[in-house]
Order: C-alpha cells, then structure tokens, then sequence
C-alpha cells in the first residue's frame, strides 16, 4: 500500500486522469439526457397503445366518424 501511495503521488500523468473524467462526465450526461428521452417516448407509446385498446375494448359500435379506427380493432390493421 505504501508503494502504490508513493507512486501514486509521484505519478505526473494526473492531467490524463483528469481529461478522462471529463470526457466520462460529459458522455454521462449525454447518456442520461438520452434515456430520459428515450422514457418519455416509450411512456408515451405505451399510453396511446393502452388507449387504443380501452377504446376498442369499449366501444360497443365502431361507426365511419368514430375516432377509433375498425380495422384496428378487428385485428385487420395493414
């Protein structure tokens, strides 16, 4: 332990190590705005797939001005 300590103070690649944790600092960030991103869109696609299927659960007749579109319901969806 004291070899490693010695060495480790008498180490001058230090502003190496500091380059490092800047560029991990910045890709941290990058990776975190990225997956909040990435959840809100996947909460959102999962919201309108469960509102899809409540309406089409829930309507008792598909009419032509219905929001809900018939194909989708029936499973013929192209």
């Amino acid at each position: 332990m004291k070899t490693f300590l010695k060495t480790f103070i008498a180490d001058e690649s230090g502003a190496s190590a500091a380059e490092y944790a800047l560029i991990l600092a910045i890709v941290g960030v990058g990776i975190g705005a990225a997956a909040l991103t990435l959840g809100a869109n996947v909460k959102q696609a999962i919201g309108n797939a469960a509102s899809d299927v409540y309406k089409c659960n829930n309507t008792t007749s598909v009419t032509a001005s219905s929001s809900v579109n018939s194909a989708a319901c029936t499973g013929n969806a192209g």
